[in-house]
């Protein structure tokens, strides 16, 4: 494989390109007319107008990705996350132009992109699932008749879903016809596919996921875990790696069973499969997801390794160059989303121009990004402008490199997650480990924040005043009439 060709913008695109650049590989990038001047652009060897800003006109546009990579020479596409990385389509049809798509195999894209048909494959391979009904409903009758035998509180679920879309919790009878019918139009339009399945709502779980490594020779490993269970509207804003909760024994039974979700579809290359955990630690499949995950930074940390050239190398079919018992975790490493959004303001977009933009250095601290200072966020894509990740030897090492790389990441012109993310690692909840996935609807508000930052301001002005007091001694002002300045300034 001698070019790539990233189907991606922003800061996954930049780090492919990267990766592909140390092992000698040349880059092609493709961008819409409101990326003309993105880094991903500037950073690759060559460049490719795919068309409008509009990602339906541009980025899903499969035969235009698919044209400018026969254009350019590329052997080899890699897709990202996001547009069309779990698109079985788009992977068959790089296949069939007899280019190299860098992921899995349509099949196992196909049947783990739908909720339902990754339990159905699962099935025989004893894995924990949820209790509920295994097939699409549509009817009210036999879902009050399932919502009876598993008990309330229920979960309604798109089958096709994904990012908390179609997706209702029902707490008793009367309420599941009204969240049914919200959930089916929801799901129909997010994913074209009104289906619906019901399974029993885990109250407060933990959103725990295994990295998954597969070659095209039968080997398999699992990288340990990532807890991502701090989301705002079902979305991971909070990642970290290892848990804070899972022993020895729980982990390696999660990984061996990742590595059975991905034998039961055939998996090659890096794939994540997420569970959830309950409060008696037991855990329970939810889905796989075909493709590198925004939070792969954490496990490549920890287990130091590169997942794209992981992901190249099995493209080039090569065998994994590790086994199981050579990898071990070491250190802690989190990662918080930044998006271009407003902590203050319920999470609404922020839209403008960064005035200011200067990322945290140093020692323990990543940054994967995609903008640069001038730039305007766009309004036609996910508003998520970088990832930034500390790494220490321990948690709590990995958090206060975190609380300081917030407090030095400069952003102006527009609203961003990072006074969030602060509050979250200084929150209690969070420093001790003990928080599920209703961490912002338990413990985060607006006020919450704001209170926070008139703390700060008293405590900065307290301790202002407490050196002022100290030193004031030692404070020399000039008298205004001693001076000559004036009457000599010519």
């Amino acid at each position: 494989m001698k070019k790539i060709l990233i189907a991606n913008r922003g800061e996954i695109a930049l780090r492919v390109m990267r990766t592909a650049q140390k092992m000698g590989i040349k880059t092609v990038a493709v961008f819409s007319e409101v990326d003309r001047e993105s880094p991903h652009v500037k950073f690759a060897d060559e460049a490719i107008l795919l068309g409008p800003a509009p990602s339906s006109e541009s980025y899903l546009k499969m035969d235009k990705v698919i044209e400018a990579a026969k254009q350019t020479g590329a052997d080899g596409i890699h897709p990202g996350y996001g547009f069309l990385s779990e698109n079985a389509v788009f992977a068959q049809m790089v296949e069939d132009n007899g280019i190299t798509f860098i992921g899995p195999r349509p099949h196992a894209i196909k049947v783990m992109g739908n909720k339902l048909a990754a339990k159905e494959a699962v099935k025989d391979y004893d894995i924990p699932m949820v209790p509920g009904i295994e097939k699409a409903i549509s009817y009210v009758t036999l879902a009050k008749k399932i919502a009876l035998e598993i008990g309330f509180p229920i979960l309604i679920k798109a089958a096709a879903g994904g990012g908390g879309k179609g997706m209702r919790v029902v707490d008793n009878l009367e309420e599941l016809p009204e969240q049914m019918d919200r959930a089916i139009s929801e799901a129909v339009a997010a994913f074209g596919d009104g289906a619906v399945f019901i399974e029993k709502y885990v109250g407060s779980p933990r959103h725990i996921e295994i990295q998954v490594l597969a070659d095209n020779h039968g080997n398999i490993v699992h990288l340990f875990e990532r807890d991502c269970s701090v989301q705002r509207r079902h979305q991971k804003v909070v990642e970290e790696a290892p848990s804070a909760i899972l022993t020895p024994e729980i982990r390696r039974a999660m990984g061996e069973a990742a590595i059975k979700v991905a034998k039961a579809c055939d998996y090659v290359g890096a794939g994540t499969v997420e569970f959830l955990l309950d409060e008696q630690m037991n855990f329970y499949f939810l889905e796989m997801n075909t493709r590198l995950q925004v939070e792969h930074p954490v496990t490549e940390i920890i287990a130091g390794l590169d997942l794209v050239e992981e992901q190249i190398k099995v493209a080039r079919n090569e065998k994994l160059s590790f086994s199981q018992g050579d990898l071990t975790i070491t250190g802690h490493a989190l990662e918080i989303r930044v998006y271009a959004e407003d902590s203050l303001d319920n999470f609404m977009p922020s839209i403008g121009t960064l005035s200011t933009y200067t990322p945290p250095v140093g020692k323990g601290v990543r940054v994967d990004d995609g903008f640069e200072e001038g730039m305007a966020i766009p309004i036609y894509y996910d508003p998520m402008i970088a990832k930034l990740i500390t790494y220490g030897k321990d948690r709590m090492e990995a958090i206060q490199l975190m609380i300081k790389a917030i407090t030095d990441y400069k952003i102006e012109g527009i609203a961003t997650t990072l006074p969030f993310g602060k509050f979250v690692c200084e929150h209690e909840a969070f420093r001790s480990g003990k928080f599920d996935t209703h961490f912002v609807k338990d413990y985060y508000s607006p006020e919450q924040l704001q209170k926070q930052y008139t703390e700060e301001k008293k405590m900065a002005a307290l301790m202002g005043l407490k050196l002022y007091i100290e030193n004031k001694d030692n404070l020399r002002i000039a008298k205004q009439d001693s001076s000559n300045w004036w009457k000599n300034r010519n």
